[in-house]
């Protein structure tokens, strides 16, 4: 707070850079710059003179507020404090991103305000119809009008919502997502796009040796990321390490990585490590080697060199061993190691190795050389790096982790788009996409600042693999899909994603690799920051969707058919057809234990074959309407006519129509649920829910508690009327169906996705 645009920074190794500053002097400085950037490796400071529009993470004469000092030491202008950094900009961008709202949250308030002016109209045309038209007695209409009230409105559903995202939520937790917005778990069944970092998403974040050439021929290595066990195949026969053992000791000895004896991992460089595991993978003992190889001269890497040296004594003889860029350490050899000699290198040598660090390098692989001398006099740079004898490439790659493409592939068959962003080079991108399935067009990031926003827009639409890009790219690109219409899922983990995940409809953080700052803009947190996790939260997001849906759909459905049955009754003159403790218990049964069951509904097996719900999806739209309706209209005819026919006892006819409304209720349930394709055997906590209420209700009847409520037992009789009762239902609500889909929405495709006319029980 004491830094002012203008002050002179002085920074040292450790150091935390207290503002934006211009650096004026560098010895060595290197700056961690990963929380802003992205860029995983320290980046070397220099003073010279860079164009203005030089993207962020290259402007290497610059340094970062909240970047650390890693290693050397300068001295920096102050050219920004405060809010007016590049830091202070992304915290302001993310304070000013609006706080999402999702489509159901409005719906929900939407739903009960309807429900109420609803409910409010029909209780007054009861009340007045009871007094004026019928008579009735004041005390016994209003008990009536208020306990209907009680039922019309759907109290469960908060408790119901909750326990189904609690429940929802737990899952994806165990499967590596962890929620931290109940409500955006709603989006998840809208996302039609996901935007996705490379490196550790879709990949497993390990640089792996896959390719070696040594003595005119190329090797394949197996095994993965930091595995020590794997083959060597030269033309698919497996090859013993004593024929390029020369080419293992250089990766040994020039090679600053380690294992960590405490915990066992290596520790060092990704690249460093990389090329240290094929020595594991061949047996070969690197403790020995390093302790009988005394290093004693190096020549560190560093960007403008692209290479790195080390001298080592063994048995009294002075060698170097050399690492770095094939084009770099090509320069530096004269000889060549082939056929257990060192010969002269020939064009044609220098030719072939060319040929196959590009056949490596279009296959996106990062190749190095290596080369080596014996019988060093001194150890300068000047004597270590030349006149050296090529030893031979590896090439590596961050592989595509297991499952992804499977994944991936799934994701396409819901109807959800994947697009690839990544900072590395477009050959890098293109082939890792290649192996994962991505078909559409690449382009670099520099290629979308020249394009116009209506250009931007159309570009979107056909490119699915973004390369060289910076996180003001990925805000670009999430604009462009948000003003054409897509629900879109964004990871990140540095700093500077963090605008991009808040803003996006659903964002995601990256739990091991993410920043503070990307997992508290977002709205759900990968565990493992494996892709796989982001495929399995749709599965449960759109599971969670369709229990609501369910739940809404039989609640309002089993309150209509109240309605319609008291308001009916009423209208025409046969009295109530239940008490209010009858009402009351159908509602707390109806409320109760079924619809809860409702809300731990296993996701559909078809879940992940349906195409993603439009943005604007009504819970509550023409179809689910029809569908209420249906349930409503088909449980109402049997249950008047069944009252109609047994109004000489009044006793009796209200135990029935008490009992056929519990009873067609559990008979309900299975009808929601095979409206949205779920097997009836998939939950048993609605079995045990189903009998539990059937088992209450037979309570009621056949215990004293009958008396409370004003039933009778009921015979065998009574029994099969309720049972032809229930069946007509069924009958109805089949044909109502066949209607709807032969009549009212047959020009709609999409009927037949979200419903099915057929009664399955």
């Amino acid at each position: 707070n004491l830094v002012v645009p203008g002050d002179v920074l002085i920074l040292r190794e450790g150091d935390i850079v207290p503002a934006d500053a211009r650096v004026i002097e560098s010895i060595s400085l290197h700056v961690d710059e990963s929380a802003l950037t992205g860029e995983s490796v320290p980046v070397h400071k220099e003073i010279e003179e860079l164009k203005s529009e030089t993207a962020l993470a290259e402007r290497r004469n610059m340094v970062y507020m909240t970047s650390t000092v890693t290693r050397g030491k300068g001295r920096a202008i102050v050219t920004a404090t405060n809010i007016h950094t590049e830091i202070g900009k992304i915290a302001k961008e993310i304070a000013e991103a609006e706080e999402k709202v999702t489509s159901f949250q409005i719906e929900v308030d939407d739903i009960g305000k309807k429900i109420a002016i609803g409910v409010g109209i029909i209780i007054a045309i009861i009340i007045i119809t009871e007094l004026l038209l019928h008579k009735g007695e004041l005390d016994v209409i209003i008990l009536t009008a208020v306990g209907l009230a009680v039922a019309a409105i759907p109290e469960g559903l908060p408790a119901v919502v909750t326990l189904a995202l609690a429940i929802g939520t737990n899952k994806m937790a165990k499967q590596n997502a962890l929620m931290r917005k109940l409500a955006t778990v709603q989006n998840l069944g809208a996302i039609d796009i996901i935007c996705t970092d490379k490196t550790g998403t879709l990949t497993e974040n390990t640089m792996t040796v896959t390719n070696l050439f040594y003595d005119g021929k190329h090797m394949f290595v197996t095994g993965k990321g930091h595995e020590t066990k794997g083959d060597f195949l030269c033309a698919d026969q497996k090859c013993d390490y004593k024929e390029f053992e020369l080419l293992l000791r250089c990766a040994v000895l020039c090679n600053d990585a380690r294992v960590d004896k405490e915990s066992g991992k290596f520790k060092g460089d990704p690249t460093e490590i990389a090329v240290l595991i094929p020595s594991y993978k061949a047996g070969y003992n690197l403790d020995d080697t390093r302790k009988n190889h005394i290093r004693i001269g190096e020549v560190p890497f560093s960007a403008e060199r692209k290479m790195m040296s080390t001298a080592n004594e063994f048995k009294g003889k002075k060698y170097v061993y050399l690492k770095g860029a094939p084009e770099i350490v090509l320069s530096k050899c004269n000889t060549i190691y082939e056929n257990g000699k060192i010969k002269k290198i020939t064009e044609k040598d220098k030719q072939r190795i060319i040929a196959e660090n590009n056949k490596m390098a279009n296959g996106a692989l990062r190749v190095l050389g290596f080369a080596y001398k014996e019988g060093l006099k001194k150890t300068t740079e000047e004597e270590m790096e030349d006149d050296l004898v090529f030893i031979g490439l590896m090439g590596m790659i961050d592989p595509p982790r297991e499952g992804v493409r499977e994944a991936i592939d799934d994701c396409r068959s819901a109807g959800i788009r994947v697009v690839m962003i990544t900072g590395d080079n477009r050959l890098t991108a293109e082939a890792i996409g290649k192996e994962l399935g991505f078909g559409g067009e690449s382009i670099n990031g520099d290629g979308l600042d020249k394009l116009s926003n209506g250009d931007l827009q159309k570009l979107v639409e056909e490119v699915d693999i973004y390369a060289r890009t910076s996180p003001k790219h990925k805000a670009m690109i999430l604009k462009a899909l948000k003003e054409n219409d897509h629900v879109v899922a964004m990871t990140g983990d540095g700093v500077n994603d963090a605008p991009a995940i808040k803003n996006s409809d659903v964002g995601i953080a990256m739990g091991i690799r993410g920043t503070e700052v990307a997992k508290e803009a977002s709205d759900m947190i990968l565990v493992d920051d494996n892709f796989i996790s982001i495929r399995n939260a749709i599965e449960q997001g759109r599971g969670i969707s369709d229990n609501i849906k369910k739940f809404v759909n039989y609640l309002l459905g089993a309150n209509l058919s109240e309605v319609l049955v008291i308001f009916i009754a009423s209208i025409i003159g046969l009295g109530f057809p239940v008490t209010v403790a009858q009402l009351l218990w159908i509602n707390l049964l109806t409320d109760g234990l079924p619809a809860l069951a409702l809300g731990v509904d296993p996701p559909a097996k078809d879940i992940m074959k349906r195409k993603p719900v439009s943005k604007n999806y009504r819970i509550i739209n023409s179809h689910s309407v029809y569908f209420m309706f249906s349930l409503g209209v088909a449980a109402t005819i049997p249950i008047l006519f069944v009252f109609s026919v047994n109004l000489n006892d009044i006793l009796k006819a209200q135990s029935i129509v008490f009992t056929l409304f519990v009873v067609k209720e559990m008979v309900k349930v299975e009808l929601v649920r095979s409206y949205y394709h779920t097997d009836i055997s998939a939950n048993k906590w609605l079995t045990v829910a189903i009998v539990s209420s059937l088992l209450l209700q037979l309570i009621v009847l056949y215990t004293p508690l009958n008396e409370f409520f004003k039933t009778k037992p009921l015979g065998f009789a009574d029994w099969l009327t309720i049972t032809q009762s229930v069946l007509l239902f069924l009958v109805l609500h089949t044909i109502f169906m066949k209607i709807g889909n032969a009549i009212i929405f047959k020009r709609e495709k999409d009927w037949q996705l979200s419903g099915d006319s057929t009664v399955r029980v």
